[in-house]
């Protein structure tokens, strides 16, 4: 059993800076690189893409990543990574990079795959026995729009990565895993912990959360953000654990932003409903006894995390078709400015609702004018420009589509001061409404393949 393990994350969700994991594999001598890239709205993309064409449905920023990484594979080959790239399609996610791999003559690294999340064809089955399904905000059953599902996937935990190292991966692809997961995994299989261990279950839960939105924990978002050095260059973060579940975060030498206890603290509560309860597939972690020691030099120490059984059911994250989206920007500038741009997204309205189009659903803003957090401050006086922002949502496509035709006849045909119009008509979307539901867990059977 080794002394401990370091482990860090280069990626908190898809879209995120791509020279991070690059930076953080090859400065901060890990253990484990872990990259995160899912979240609710990104699964919805992912299906949609993977309906469009069967061999997409996975984050490909992974593979841009993958390559990148050859080198660092060659000179540390006992480096793993674990990521939940493979969204929708882990299979065809692991194929690709399958190829990177053995095109750069690394054949020795074997890749595992974790299936069994995706229960989208499975709905109707489990409907039938009994499984409703029901929304947790709301109480319906899944019925009401089970005929317009394009995702559902439950959140699995790390036990399947465990069995994917166990079966000699160096590289786990997954789909829809629990975030902090993605960290418990390698030090349940590195430690050989019980999966009844709750206590240190729960602080490599905590130790996962702290890391998996990347440099949120290292200055991003950090309320005295002025005082990180350097955020341009910021480090990723990594975690030192110990067999104990005792572990210290930091971040890369010479990379810039900031590890001390308040941006821990700040990243430990970060999407928290119950700090005494917070749910995972591998344990109920309770975060309120956690403590926290600055070590300095951009290291913090954490202790105590005490953990409870994990639930009885899994979260399950269902999307739906909900209809058609469009949203348009213009400037408006002149006097009375923020009452100006209210009265030209009236007028827009106005006209579509004139062509027998009203909307169902609209809304209009005013970036500049107090409207992005309304009611934290007051409104500004005496505004001379701002913008003007106009969102829809209808179930009938070619409402929205004339909706998006109203806004360049604005600028000629309202008040002074509209422009804009240069950058085109807003783009229709579909909608993909979000069913936040569970499952039992005994329902759903993870498998892992190895490639």
């Amino acid at each position: 059993m080794p002394a401990s393990i370091r482990i860090g994350n280069g990626c908190g969700f898809w879209g995120d800076n791509l020279d991070a994991p690059i930076l953080l594999a090859s400065q901060a001598h890990l253990d484990y690189l872990t990259l995160e890239y899912l979240a609710e709205l990104t699964m919805s993309i992912l299906a949609a893409q993977k309906q469009r064409d069967p061999e997409a449905g996975f984050a490909t920023d992974f593979l841009d990543v993958l390559r990148r990484l050859v080198p660092i594979l060659r000179d540390q080959p006992r480096l793993r990574i674990v990521t939940n790239a493979g969204g929708m399609n882990p299979s065809a996610c692991a194929r690709k990079a399958r190829k990177i791999l053995d095109d750069a003559g690394l054949c020795q690294h074997k890749i595992g795959i974790v299936l069994g999340d995706d229960i989208r064809d499975d709905l109707p089955r489990l409907i039938e026995q009994g499984h409703d399904f029901r929304n947790l905000d709301i109480g319906e059953s899944l019925r009401a729009v089970l005929d317009r599902v394009v995702s559902a996937n439950v959140y699995l935990g790390a036990a399947p990565i465990v069995e994917a190292f166990k079966q000699g991966a160096s590289i786990v692809i997954t789909g829809r895993v629990a975030d902090a997961s993605l960290t418990v995994a390698p030090a349940v299989f590195e430690f050989g912990w019980s999966w009844e261990d709750w206590d240190r279950l729960a602080a490599a839960t905590v130790a996962g959360h702290l890391i998996e939105c990347g440099a949120q924990a290292t200055g991003g978002l950090w309320v005295n953000w002025r005082e990180a050095p350097d955020l341009a260059n910021v480090g990723y973060p990594f975690v030192d654990i110990e067999p104990d579940g005792h572990f210290v975060i930091s971040k890369p030498l010479d990379s810039g932003g900031r590890v001390n206890l308040e941006t821990v603290a700040e990243q430990l509560l970060y999407e928290v409903g119950d700090p005494s309860a917070y749910f995972t597939p591998d344990v109920v972690a309770d975060f309120t006894s956690v403590s926290l020691r600055d070590l300095g030099s951009d290291r913090v120490e954490i202790r105590g995390a005490r953990g409870k059984p994990a639930p009885r059911q899994l979260k399950v994250s269902v999307a739906y078709r909900d209809g058609f989206t469009a949203s348009g920007m213009l400037a408006v500038f002149g006097p009375d400015a923020a009452d100006k741009a209210r009265r030209c997204g009236e007028m827009l309205l106005e006209r579509v609702r004139r062509a027998g189009l009203g909307l169902e659903h609209a809304n209009v803003e005013c970036p500049g004018s107090g409207d992005v957090v309304p009611g934290v401050l007051p409104p500004p006086s005496g505004l001379c420009e701002v913008m003007l922002r106009v969102s829809v949502r209808d179930s009938r496509r070619e409402a929205v589509e004339r909706f998006t035709k109203e806004f360049a006849p604005l600028v000629t045909s309202g008040p002074p001061g509209v422009t804009g119009y240069t950058t085109g008509r807003p783009q229709v979307r579909e909608v993909f409404a979000y069913w936040p539901t569970l499952i039992d867990r005994h329902v759903v059977l993870p498998t892992v393949e190895l490639l």
